[in-house]
C-alpha cells in the first residue's frame, strides 16, 4: 500500500486527487495540506511514502517545503506538480530534492504511475528531460558546488571509481541504462549495479538527483 499526502492550496484540486487515488486498491491518502508549512508538519507526523506537492502556494511554497522535507531525512519522496513542462519552479524543485515532477494536466494513469514509480525509488522525469531543464535554467539558479569547479576535486565524487565517474557523466548527459550498456559495451545488469553504487556513494536519492549532481559538479556542461 502506497501512502500519499496531497499538498495543494486549491480544495477542489485536492478533492480530485483524493478521488482518483482512493479509487486504487494499492493507494491510500493519509492527509491533505493546503500550504507548505502544513506539508512539512504533516510529513513529519504521518511519514507518507509520497508527497504530491504543488509549487505555487501562499506562505511557504512547494519548493521550500520540499527542501525541508528532504533535509529532515524522512523516507517520504516528493513528486512535484507544475503547470509547465519546462518551468524554472520545476527545476528548483528538483534541486531541492524532489524525485521528479509531473504536469498538472497529466492523464490520470500518468499521475498514478508516477506516484508508484516515486514510491519505489525510481525517477519520474526522464533523464533527457531533466537535462533540458538544467540546460534551460542553469544560469538562473545558484550552484550548490560553489568553488568546486574542477570535478576531479569535488569531494562528492571522491569515492567514485573511474568507471563510475564515467557512467555518472553520461547519466548527466541523459543516457538511459540501455544506451550506456550499448555504447560502453557493458551488460545492462552491470550498468544497473554501477548506477546503484553511484547513488549510494554520492548520497543521490535517485537518478534525477544523479543527473543534477553530474551537472552541479561540472561533469556536464550546458549545451
Amino acid at each position: 500500500m502506497t501512502t500519499v499526502l496531497i499538498v495543494d492550496d486549491q480544495p477542489m484540486q485536492r478533492f480530485g486527487f483524493r478521488m482518483l487515488l482512493e479509487s486504487q486498491d494499492d493507494m491510500r491518502v493519509v492527509g491533505e495540506a493546503g500550504n507548505g508549512s502544513e506539508a512539512v508538519r504533516m510529513t513529519a507526523e504521518l511519514h507518507p511514502d509520497v508527497a504530491l506537492m504543488d509549487i505555487r502556494m501562499p506562505g511557504l511554497d512547494g519548493i521550500e517545503a520540499t527542501r525541508r522535507i528532504v533535509a529532515a531525512g524522512d523516507r517520504t519522496r516528493v513528486l512535484i506538480l507544475t503547470t509547465f513542462d519546462l518551468d524554472e519552479y520545476a527545476y528548483a524543485g528538483l534541486r531541492a530534492g524532489a524525485s521528479g515532477f509531473l504536469i498538472k494536466d497529466a492523464l490520470p494513469e500518468e499521475l498514478l504511475s508516477g506516484i508508484r514509480a516515486v514510491a519505489t525509488g525510481d525517477a519520474v522525469v526522464a533523464p533527457s528531460l531533466t537535462r533540458r531543464l538544467l540546460d534551460a535554467y542553469a544560469d538562473h539558479l545558484p550552484s550548490h558546488s560553489g568553488e568546486h569547479t574542477d570535478p576531479y576535486r569535488d569531494p562528492r565524487l571522491a569515492s567514485l571509481t573511474d568507471r563510475e565517474r564515467e557512467i555518472l557523466t553520461v547519466i548527466g548527459q541523459g543516457w538511459t541504462n540501455a544506451e550506456i550498456a550499448g555504447r560502453l559495451h557493458l551488460a545492462e545488469s552491470t550498468v544497473k549495479t554501477h548506477v546503484g553504487r553511484i547513488l549510494a556513494k554520492t548520497g543521490a536519492r535517485d537518478r534525477v538527483q544523479a543527473v543534477i549532481l553530474a551537472y552541479d559538479a561540472k561533469l556536464v556542461r550546458p549545451e
